[in-house]
């Protein structure tokens, strides 16, 4: 009897060690947003706080005084996310020549200077924050549009860009004079274009582009519901397509962050309630994390960054 306990006992010591052992599945405080609102979400899950703001952004980044720079419509705004106050903001359209105009991506610059894409202009504009331009380039666009001339551009170390041109369905690299030096035709796969922004639709409106440390650059299609690595000679090495996550649907693929550990976190827009708004997976496409709250948030999460890991993240 006495033997019976005792292998029982070690039975459940081990069973308890493993499970202390196995690494826990990643959990993200991160700020989003639905619409006109900020919302943050702590790493249960909780609501953190939420904050009306001017327009729906498209992009955003937390600086490294914690404020977050974001934007309302054409101004860009930094906001002191503790007191949810803004602290500094500039409207873009000012240094607009076009009537029509709209802004979809902005960054810090490493000289502490910012960086505005103007779409309807076609430009890129580097701005103190007195709002003077100090460098600027133009934009090759074949199917000019104020709303679909860009989305998210990223500045590179060698102080050019990459530049996720939606109406062109186009990723492309351009030097600090705005040259270009490398361009991607985002590919159909042989399906049709199919209008719309759910799961149904189907295009080449390509959101997001980051370059990765091995030269390749990771894309985030769209409405093409994809990721796509592909190399500077334009070869597709790594690709995860509408239904190869377990249980979930892509629909407009918009964000994407890629860790420290080598998983990637993916901004899921306009997939319908069955499926979550953010989702981190690894290089074998297995679903590590997901998140999903339609009482808060809703189907138009166009954009996000998770907070727990300040340092070492792509986005």
């Amino acid at each position: 009897m006495k033997r019976s306990v005792t292998c029982l006992s070690i039975s459940i010591l081990l069973f308890a060690f493993c499970f202390a052992a196995s690494p826990a599945s990643a959990e993200h405080a991160f700020i989003a947003n639905q619409g006109r609102k900020l919302f943050r979400f702590d790493e249960n899950g909780s609501l953190d706080w939420e904050m009306e703001i001017g327009g729906a952004p498209h992009d955003m980044h937390v600086l490294p005084n914690g404020n977050l720079l974001t934007h309302e419509g054409t101004r860009v705004v930094e906001i002191d996310l503790q007191k949810k106050e803004r602290v500094w903001s500039f409207d873009s359209k000012s240094l607009a020549t076009e009537s029509a105009v709209e802004l979809h991506s902005i960054a810090p610059l490493p000289n502490g200077q910012v960086m505005v894409a103007l779409s309807g202009e076609g430009k890129i504009y580097e701005i103190d924050r007195d709002g003077k331009v100090h460098h600027s380039i133009t934009l090759k666009r074949d199917h000019p549009h104020p709303h679909r001339d860009t989305r998210l551009v990223r500045p590179l170390a060698d102080g050019g860009y990459l530049v996720a041109q939606e109406g062109d369905g186009v990723v492309r690299e351009y030097d600090h004079d705005g040259k270009i030096t490398w361009e991607y035709d985002v590919p159909m796969f042989g399906k049709p274009a199919q209008g719309g922004h759910g799961p149904e639709a189907f295009g080449d409106a390509v959101f997001s582009a980051l370059r990765l440390p091995n030269g390749n650059t990771l894309i985030g299609t769209g409405n093409g519901h994809s990721i796509l690595e592909v190399t500077p000679a334009k070869e597709i090495v790594w690709q995860v397509h509408q239904n190869d996550l377990d249980g979930i649907t892509l629909a407009w693929v918009t964000t994407l962050e890629v860790h420290p550990n080598g998983h990637i976190v993916i901004g899921n827009c306009h997939a319908g309630e069955d499926n979550p708004q953010l989702i981190e997976i690894d290089r074998d496409k297995k679903v590590h994390w997901q998140f999903k709250d339609f009482k808060h948030l809703g189907n138009a999460v166009s954009n996000s960054q998770t907070l727990s890991a300040t340092s070492g993240v792509i986005r």
